[in-house]
């Protein structure tokens, strides 16, 4: 079995603990490697790492840093398909789809390499006679990335960029379902040139958790996850005097008005409902038909479509969508679809028949599955599944779909499907929800905007990466200066150099 450890003070490190947990490769259900949980006196190492590194790091010349992480951006382009594949190996997706994901965290990488002119802070002159004020924004110190299965790659390069960048340092606990990606990443920010201590990794489980969460040094923790998760990191960071970003659950809609284009809408909810298995916190998992006749002609075009999907591990090219990441995850989706069907749920699609191919019996697969005829008061419409499930609620109208979204107490994302620009207008304004596509199904930002919910989707004050994360990793700070009058020194004739 091979062990998977730590990244502490630039080099790889083996658990101490003696607590392991398997790694298990859901397309096959079997392990063959095993990942260490850190104690608090790991975790106390890659703090007193990176918070030693810190006062040199803070105090590099922005374009260095940005430099380097230039540097990282190079190496990560040339090796995605090996951080794909590792990803696909522990998560499930298809390689392309982890490409993708690997390449959606490079943008933020991308964006974080403008560091100079990020960290640009604001000059006014003569506020009084002779008086000048500027402001400047100031890194916090040793900041913790906490992050969740489903994108090992690219939520982590949701965080570390920008807190770098702006020249935090870093302690990184991704999950311990797909861990080989973060150590990866670790090593190759070390090859592009990241002094020592300035970002570490510890794998664990909750005890990892709560050690970051409690610990004096670090200034501040950002999570992604479910929403009761969110929740305790928000409360006992906040009570920990830190500051906390923390992304919970989704539930997350598309409406689709008469006008629509139907093809483009259908196209657009397979991807958006059965990609990654639904295990995406932008994942469609309700559609809201606007009239019956809307619904009836929905379903009658995606059950094929549906039907046709080629679920199967990684390992085959043709498979379209992959399994689910634990047994676990598979039984409490089977729950869910039992429990619709008896809700009074109409199961137009069944994935609970899948059959996994053979040599793959033993993987953690459930088939895509299409429920009509879900209300409100249903477990399946109320409740984050995270799986590939899609439930149709149909609408009599515009007013109605509205109403029924903005009544979910997640408001992560949500998208309308219409050609009609006085009712997208309408819609984009009105809805109580983070983010909204219009006639774009999963509306992910730009790593130069942020990302991030409404109400129980998002515990703190600031969103994710652009200038939302900027924000979060800097402390403002406003100097007013008045200077006696002196003597000016002789002229120079050197050229002067900057970095």
């Amino acid at each position: 079995m091979t062990e998977i450890g730590h990244f502490i003070d630039n080099a790889r490190v083996a658990g101490t603990s003696g607590r392991m947990q398997p790694v298990w490769n859901p397309a096959t259900g079997q392990s063959d490697s095993t990942v260490a949980l850190a104690t608090r006196d790991e975790v106390d190492r890659a703090v007193a790492s990176a918070k030693a590194a810190w006062p040199a790091w803070s105090t590099m010349p922005a374009l260095r840093r940005a430099r380097i992480l230039d540097r990282f951006k190079t190496i990560l382009w040339d090796r995605a398909d090996q951080l794909a594949e590792a990803i696909s190996a522990e998560h499930g997706k298809t390689v392309d789809d982890a490409r993708g994901e690997v390449m959606r965290g490079l943008e933020v990488v991308e964006f974080a390499t403008g560091a100079p002119h990020l960290l640009k802070g604001e000059i006014t002159e003569n506020v009084g006679t002779g008086v000048d004020s500027h402001s400047l924004r100031q890194p916090l110190g040793v900041v913790a990335g906490i992050t969740p299965f489903n994108f090992p790659a690219m939520v982590p390069m949701w965080m570390f960029p920008v807190a770098l960048a702006c020249g935090n340092c870093f302690v990184l606990k991704p999950s311990e379902r797909d861990p080989s990606a973060s150590l990866l990443i670790a090593d190759w920010l070390f090859e592009a040139g990241l002094p020592r201590g300035v970002f570490n990794v510890v794998q664990g489980d909750k005890e990892a958790v709560d050690a970051l969460l409690e610990h004096a040094d670090v200034k501040a923790v950002s999570f992604v996850g479910s929403t009761p998760i969110a929740r305790y990191i928000h409360e006992i960071g906040t009570r920990n005097g830190k500051r906390v970003q923390a992304l919970g659950g989704a539930k997350n809609h598309m409406v689709i008005l008469p006008d629509a284009d139907l093809d483009m809408a259908v196209n657009a909810l397979m991807g958006a409902a059965y990609g990654s298995a639904g295990e995406r916190c932008m994942a469609i998992s309700v559609a809201v038909p606007v009239t019956d006749k809307v619904a009836d002609a929905l379903i009658e075009k995606l059950v094929p479509k549906i039907e046709a999907l080629k679920v199967g591990p990684a390992s085959d090219p043709s498979s379209e969508m992959g399994p689910v990441v634990t047994q676990a995850a598979k039984d409490r989706i089977v729950g869910y679809i039992d429990k619709g069907e008896a809700e009074g749920a109409r199961v137009v699609v069944d994935g609970r028949t899948f059959r996994a191919p053979q040599g793959y019996e033993g993987g953690y697969y459930v088939g895509p599955t299409l429920l009509d005829g879900v209300t409100p008061e249903m477990s399946v419409w109320q409740d984050e599944i995270f799986g590939p499930v899609l439930s149709v609620v149909r609408s009599g109208g515009y007013d109605e779909a509205v109403a029924l979204i903005d009544r979910h107490a997640y408001a992560n994302g949500v998208a309308m499907f219409t050609r009609d620009g006085d009712a997208a207008r309408a819609f984009a304004q009105d809805i109580e929800v983070g983010m909204v596509g219009v006639n774009v199904p999963i509306p992910v930002p730009m790593a130069f905007h942020s990302f991030g919910g409404w109400k129980q989707s998002l515990f703190g004050d600031h969103h994710m990466h652009g200038m939302e994360g900027v924000r979060f990793y800097t402390r403002l700070k406003t100097i007013t200066t008045r200077w006696p009058s002196g003597v000016r020194s002789d002229p120079e004739f050197v050229m002067p150099t900057m970095g």
